[in-house]
This record gives structure tokens, sequence and C-alpha cells, in this order.
């Protein structure tokens, strides 16, 4: 049983990883030159339930812990003023809650853990075509060919391999712009203490702006906007993004100010929330590539857990690994659905005028929790 993988982020390592811990080969395809070719992006609040179940069952439950930072749960809400409107204090050390671990360091303990030759970098999926006997044909940029008895699509929003399944029109949730303060406790440390050990939101209306603390002392600042107000491409330097905050107290634009990396805007989508299709022998989807959703917290974590999943029931049934897909899928399905919705409702919730009442409603009641509830 050849099982090819497409996409080397979260989702496909996991399930690269999961199956190798069951005695199972896998070939990740990805499309970057190597680990280091790009930023992972900020960190990830890991959720018991399922981005840990997920390290857990990949048996990497102790590497996550010496990479995690339990003091980057930490949050910050303030208004345009800059006064306070949460603060959520996690325990310290305490990893029962959702810790922090920056993307790069979760993608190279996951990398770390599988054999040197699973995955194939500089490998563009372009096309999967069926075979006569069955499995895939698959056609990679750049002329290299390779072919496959189950291919899973862990390639993301822009999946190649989601036609195969289903077709679907991706609608936009928000436009989004990055930018990055380096080594912020020298060169900042007014932002430094402003942002704390976690997170920051400065909530507006219909606009936030962000700011997320990682693991080598740099900030990553986060512009969020409803995806009709202005175009993206509007949004490539900083006086027009102060443009959009002015106003608001100087502490909190100095985050876009001390920026020293151009800003990156992009548009947000998700795929339809009742996105589903009929099994169809050798193929299947995760992650993004099955359920795009908007971006609150749950798309690595529940890609993460498909993975685990998909190679659980693969794994219990080797000699019908279409029976295993579709039960994995079934599962998968309606765990998602709900996910889903809320994804969505939060999304929405974010970017209106009244935001900052509804998100102080949506979150003190967590934070009025014991430290030690998850």
């Amino acid at each position: 049983m050849r099982i090819a993988i497409a996409g080397g982020g979260l989702g496909g390592l996991t399930l690269a990883r999961v199956l190798h811990r069951h005695g199972i080969d896998a070939v990740v395809y990805e499309r970057d030159a190597s680990r280091s070719a790009r930023s992972q992006g900020g960190t990830l609040d890991l959720h018991p339930e399922s981005g840990q179940r997920a390290l857990a069952e990949a048996g990497l439950a102790d590497g996550f812990r010496s990479q995690a930072r339990p003091e980057g749960e930490e949050h910050r809400i303030v208004d345009p003023s800059g006064r306070i409107l949460v603060h959520h204090e996690p325990q310290p050390g305490s990893f029962s809650g959702r810790p922090e671990i920056d993307r790069s360091a979760l993608r190279d303990l996951l990398l770390d853990s599988l054999p040197g030759d699973t995955v194939v970098w500089r490998r563009r999926l372009v096309a999967a075509t069926p075979r006569p006997g069955g499995g895939w044909e698959l056609a990679f940029e750049g002329g290299h060919r390779s072919h496959c008895d189950i291919l899973v699509g862990a390639d993301g929003a822009r999946s190649i391999v989601r036609p195969l399944l289903v077709d679907v029109e991706l609608s936009p949730v928000s436009a989004v712009v990055e930018l990055m303060v380096s080594d912020v406790d020298r060169r900042h440390p007014g932002l430094a203490e402003l942002v704390g050990p976690g997170n920051l939101w400065c909530v507006g209306v219909n606009q936030i702006l962000s700011a997320q603390r990682l693991g080598d002392g740099s900030l990553r600042v986060g512009i969020s906007l409803r995806a009709d107000d202005r175009p993206v491409d509007t949004l490539r330097d900083k006086p027009a993004l102060l443009d959009i905050f002015a106003g608001w107290d100087p502490r909190l634009t100095a985050l876009i100010e001390a920026a020293d990396s151009a800003p990156t805007p992009r548009l947000i989508e998700a795929t339809p929330i009742d996105t589903r299709w009929s099994s169809r022998p050798g193929v299947t989807l995760l992650g993004d590539a099955a359920h795009l959703m908007a971006p609150v917290g749950e798309g690595a974590n529940q890609a993460m857990l498909d993975a685990a999943e998909l190679a659980g029931r693969l794994a219990a049934n080797p000699a019908d690994p279409d029976a295993a897909i579709r039960s994995y899928e079934d599962a998968m399905f309606a765990r998602i659905h709900p996910i889903a919705e809320m994804s969505a409702r939060v999304q929405a919730m974010m970017l209106s005028p009244t935001a900052a009442d509804d998100i102080v409603r949506f979150f003190t009641p967590r934070a009025a929790e014991p430290a030690s509830t998850t």
C-alpha cells in the first residue's frame, strides 16, 4: 500500500508520523525547497482534545512539552484607548490549558520524528489522474512524476486534490496584514511590556490590531479587517495602515510603526460550512483541504486530529483501506460541522461594530474560571 501525502504542513506530517508508528510507510510531497524555505507563521495554542491528542498518538507529547510555552496562553484584550477589557493569566508553568508553541518549532518536532526520506522537497503537485488498475498518477511542477495507491490531500486552501472529490467555491472571510517586530525586548521594551508573554488584541469597530509573542523574542503583529472594507492591494504600506487606526492610542499604533518587515496582506477565505463529498476509492482530504475555516484557533488543531484519526483507521483496517477512509470521513464530517459553524460565528463577532462588548462576554467566563480549567 503506497500512500502519498500532498503537503508537508502540520496535518500532513502528523499523518506520516502516526502511520510510521504503526509500521506504515508514506511519502510526503512538499512544495517548499526545505524546512527553512519560508516562515511558518506565528504560534498555536494546542487544544487538549485535538492538537495535543494528535501529538500523544504521534508519541511526541514529551517533545511538545519541552518546546511549548504555557505562559504564552496569557491573553490581553484592550479597546482603542488602551483600556484593558479582559486579562487572562494562566497558572504559571501549567500545561493543563492550551499552551502556545511556535509553528516552526512544532513542524520541526514532527519532521525530526520521521525517517529522513519521508519528505520529498520541491514537489509541488499539479495534477493527479486515476490509473487504469487503481491508484493515482501524480504529476509535479518541473516534470517529475510518481504514483500511489492512496492519495491524501493535505495541501491547504488551494488544494489540488480537493477537486477529485468535491467542487467548492471559497468565500472571503477577512483581510489580514502581517508585520514583524524583531528583538522586541531590547529594541522596544515598551511594546514588550504592552503585549506580555502571550497575545494582545486591540478591538475596534470592524477592525482588530493584534500582537503575538514568539519564542525567538519577536512580535508577530496582525491587522484584521472585513473582507469587503478595502482592497487587499491597498494594505501594503505603513502609512495606509496607520490611517486605518487614526485616533487610536499611540501606544497601540506603535506596533505598526515599530515593524521592521514590509506589510504582508492577504485575503482569508473559507469553504462552505456544509462541505462534504461522496467517498471515492484511494483518495481523501484533511485539514484546510477538507474544511477551510475562519482562523479563530481551530484550523491546525483539527488538521492534526484529522491526521491522527485517519492514520488510526488505516492501521486498524489495512486490508480494506477504502473502508477505513469512509469511516474516517463520516466521523470527520460529523466532528467538523459544529466547529466550522462556531468558527464562522466567532469570526463575524470579532469584526463587527459591537466586537468589544461581544468579545468581552465571550472571554469573561473563561477568564473568571480557575486557571487550571481547560
